[in-house]
């Protein structure tokens, strides 16, 4: 910073305070481009590449690429990407400090400077993953989910507290103050940063990554962010540009306004399914047009908020008035909204409803007004499902084959089961009975319109004497304190109390499998019956499997709508035409006859939310946790790793790491560990959700002395690999085409024939000194960006993965770690070559002279000794990942980079 390429460093006068910022019309006024169509999101990367420009790393080509942005056909050229600040939640946030913490050990052990190893610009870590609901329904609910927490991940936050003291420029929210995301939005942005370099005060566009796939809400505030893996987000902490090539926009032009009935979460998951369909994997959405007027911010996050599950790398909303407010509206000082303002409007980021429309690579259109009451589910979020279809959808998908996306379950329609409660009272389940009803996640817990909603459709309910079921186990995990202030304030806690919607902690509990036990009558009655039970939850991932193990059919819906079938008990039962249920004289009462209208819902949140409860609630959001303060906090630079420990661990990653690179070398007498089909998730991938007790890991836990009421979750274990690698590929809806007839984590090992869980076989490949392949369709690493999909697979000897495509941080993390990716030619998959897993393959054309996106043969070996060979596209994309893969990964290349550096 501070280099003046092509004049542009000009300075900026704000309240009577001058700043020095780097003016985009400069590159016009010196003919390097015209940039005043340009997409606001690409202009906030060129300002980021003007600014940062050193002529090294960052040089004045990638400058002038990037101001000549082509639509059409954006250039094939690596954008450097240096953000202003990281974001962290805990389950992906403690292997990130692991990882950090092991590499000043090796730093230490190869006569380094231990300290270089320090993140250089601002790290914000909320610890939010942890929370589990045991307790629900009660108001001691809280308190004692809290208590539980700290009981299981005490040891994860006393190694976070050590973190606090041991790095500069890294601070923690404890627990129990709010979901990433909502922080995130409500406090921790800026939307523009103001920093002192060089003595000046230089001012530009606020901008993170963050180690959660849903950092991509901030987008809703004007703030260009979006989640990345850990290894990535700990190479741009210690000053590693982020290295993507340049983005497709999609324009999203957005007119008229939501109809009456249709909420926030109606809205995107339309935006979600027209996005899937349209296409937009590894690109960016903009959303443009006069309808943006009529949506607030917290509306657009909630859009914002889901970009992973339609597939872009983001979906951004510039700056603009609604910004303005809700800076103002969430306590943020008056100066700071005047600088956003004013630096917003100098550099033509913000946005007005007559300002010409930017140059899109592509467009679609949606009319507010076409909006309706939407669901998604039961497998996927991009299956939407509209309220009025819902039963009819159901039924169809009970019936459909398990092939087609259903359950396969035509000949058990009338399959019932009964729970015996412990007091005498019983039960009938049905096919469809509601067992989870959450309000939770960082998607809809942020936004006052849908919580406010709830609230009402809650009193409503309670006043015409409605009741929820017993089997329902309910919650209420706000994304902030700042929801129940203002819940409380509005008089709407209590009828959601009187509805088991209870507040159960502030933390991201259901929508990441946090669901926590159900009662072990109902538990009993599902299993003992093979009764397929659903949830319904104001989440964004219903994946299967993730939610709970017992719930096979998971539906995101609004908050509102997650009250309603708590309430009715079933989603097999249509709410627009058929009764929620009787009130006390024995009337029908609909759906229609308990919902908020947008006025009611409007006059609560002006008559009850204001700046001073966002300010109450964060002025003391780091300290405000007695229990967090009162923790023994480790010293020393050096983190002393405890070899008894089950939480934390010192990665085998930089073992035996010398300063020399090694050499690519072609992969050899590679066997398969997993042959699977398409949209395998990472929560497929990575360890996630409950440790089975006689799973690899739970055995490995037992091993230690844990037991199984003490294993707590996957995501907990998160810094410690010797858990994490026997979870890899362990999910229990994962099938493995070369384990016929299995489902969960399980292969062949194929020198004796044997089937046996996937991590015993690698551990035996790994004794003969045979390298691994894994084998898959399309959209292979689909959802959370999850490290530990890419670390496990790695751990487990994977030396490639061949698949039909990738998801983009799932591919950019094996990268990270070494292992190649690579993607069958167009018209080719695994199916069309004949493949059956049973072969032995060799990769050939991998040298030091190897290029990004450059084809290699793969020769396969028959059982019977016959072979052929097909072409396989790399899937390094660029020079440095080229150069990240010679090194063993990104980690690897940082440490030599520093090692060099200080010799030099």
């Amino acid at each position: 910073m501070g280099a003046n390429l092509f004049q542009a460093k000009q300075t900026l006068t704000v309240g009577g305070k001058s700043y020095t910022y780097y003016r985009l019309d400069a590159l016009q006024e010196q003919g390097v481009a015209d940039i005043s169509r340009l997409p606001i999101s690409i202009k906030i990367l060129l300002e980021s590449v003007l600014r940062q420009y050193d002529g090294r790393v960052i040089t004045e080509e990638h400058v002038r690429e990037l101001a000549n942005w082509n639509a059409e056909n954006p250039a094939k050229s690596e954008v450097p990407f240096k953000p202003a600040r990281i974001l962290l939640q805990d389950f992906t946030g403690v292997p990130v400090v692991v990882d950090l913490a092991a590499m000043r050990n090796a730093m230490h052990k190869l006569g380094g400077n231990p300290k270089r190893i320090n993140p250089l610009i601002p790290v914000d870590l909320v610890i939010d993953h942890s929370v589990q609901v045991d307790a629900f329904g009660s108001k001691e609910a809280l308190e004692f989910n809290i208590a539980k927490e700290f009981e299981r991940n005490e040891e994860r936050y006393r190694f976070l507290r050590w973190a606090q003291t041991a790095f500069d420029n890294f601070r923690a929210v404890p627990p129990g103050m709010g979901i990433v995301h909502q922080v995130n939005l409500e406090y921790l942005a800026r939307v523009v940063q103001e920093r002192t370099v060089d003595g000046e005060q230089v001012v530009f566009p606020d901008s993170l990554v963050g180690t959660d796939s849903h950092t991509t809400m901030i987008n809703g505030v004007g703030v260009l962010g979006w989640g990345v893996g850990g290894i990535e987000a700990e190479a741009c902490m210690l000053g590693q540009p982020l290295y993507f090539v340049q983005p497709e926009v999609i324009g999203f032009k957005l007119t008229g306004k939501l109809p009456e009935g249709a909420t926030a979460t109606d809205l995107a998951l339309t935006v979600v399914n027209m996005l899937r369909k349209k296409g937009v994997v590894g690109k960016f959405v903009e959303f443009y047009g006069a309808g943006l007027s009529n949506i607030s911010v917290a509306d657009r996050a909630t859009i914002a908020n889901m970009a992973p599950e339609y597939g872009a790398t983001m979906g951004f909303f510039p700056i603009d008035q609604a910004t303005l407010d809700y800076l103002r509206l969430t306590g943020r000082d008056e100066s700071l909204i005047q600088l956003v303002e004013a630096y917003a409007k100098a550099q033509g980021m913000f946005r007005t409803d007559d300002m010409p429309d930017p140059v899109f690579t592509d467009t679609l259109e949606l009319d507010l007004g076409s909006v309706q009451p939407t669901m998604a589910g039961p497998k996927r979020p991009q299956d939407k499902i509209f309220l009025s279809d819902m039963k009819k959808n159901f039924e169809a998908a009970l019936e459909k084959p398990v092939s087609e996306g259903g359950f396969g379950l035509a000949d058990q329609r009338d399959k019932t089961a009964v729970v015996q409660y412990p007091d005498g009272q019983k039960d009938e389940l049905h096919h469809g009975a509601v067992v989870i009803a959450a309000i939770t996640s960082c998607t809809n817990t942020s936004n006052p319109s849908v919580m406010i909603g709830a609230g009402l459709l809650a009193k409503k309910a309670v006043e015409k004497g409605l009741k929820t079921p017993r089997y329902v186990k309910t919650s209420l995990a706000p994304g902030s304190r700042v929801v129940t202030d203002y819940l409380e304030r509005a008089g709407l806690l209590e009828p959601l109390s009187k509805l088991g919607f209870d507040v159960v902690g502030y933390g991201c509990t259901t929508c990441i499998g946090n669901s926590g036990p159900l009662p072990e009558e109902v538990a009993k009655a599902i299993q003992e019956n093979d009764l397929l039970v659903s949830a319904v939850l104001s989440g964004n991932r219903n994946f299967e499997g993730r939610i709970h193990s017992l719930v096979r059919a998971n539906y995101l819906a609004s908050p509102p709508l997650v009250v309603a079938y708590a309430i009715a008990g079933t989603v097999d039962i249509d709410l627009v035409n058929e009764p929620l249920g009787k009130d006390e004289n024995g009337n029908d009462v609909f759906l229609k006859d308990v919902w908020p209208s947008n006025e009611e819902i409007q006059a609560v949140i002006r008559q009850i939310i204001n700046p001073e409860m966002f300010k109450k609630e964060y002025e003391s959001v780091f300290n405000r946790n007695e229990r967090w303060n009162k923790l023994d906090v480790p010293k020393g630079e050096l983190y002393e790793w405890d070899p008894n420990s089950t939480y934390i661990q010192e990665p085998p990653f930089f073992e035996g790491l010398s300063e020399e690179v090694p050499d690519i070398q072609d992969i050899q007498g590679a066997r398969v560990l997993a042959y699977l089909g398409d949209s395998v998730t990472t929560d497929h991938i990575s360890p996630a959700g409950s440790i089975a007790p006689s799973s690899p890991a739970g055995q490995y836990l037992q091993s230690k002395g844990v037991k199984p009421h003490e294993f707590n979750s996957y995501g907990s274990r998160r810094g410690n690999h010797e858990v994490m690698m026997r979870g890899t590929f362990a999910n229990i809806r994962i099938r493995n085409k070369v384990a016929p007839g299995t489902e969960g984590g399980y292969t062949t090992y194929f020198p004796t024939g044997e089937v046996m869980p996937i991590y015993d076989a690698a551990m035996k490949y790994k004794a003969d000194g045979t390298p691994l392949v894994v084998i898959a369709g399309k959209e292979y690493g689909t959802g959370s960006s999850r490290d530990w999909a890419a670390k496990g697979t790695y751990l487990l000897g994977v030396k490639a993965v061949i698949a039909e495509s990738f998801e983009r941080i799932h591919r950019s993390n094996l990268v990270g770690m070494g292992v190649l990716p690579l993607e069958f030619i167009d018209g080719q998959n695994a199916e069309t070559l004949g493949l059956t897993g049973r072969e032995v393959y060799t990769i050939k054309g991998l040298s030091n002279d190897l290029k990004p996106r450059q084809t290699v043969t793969v020769e396969v070996t028959r059982e019977d000794g016959s072979s052929f060979t097909f072409q396989a596209l790399v899937r390094l994309d660029s020079d440095i990942e080229v150069d990240y893969y010679r090194n063993g990964g990104i980690l690897q290349t940082v440490l030599r980079n520093f090692m060099r550096e200080q010799q030099a």
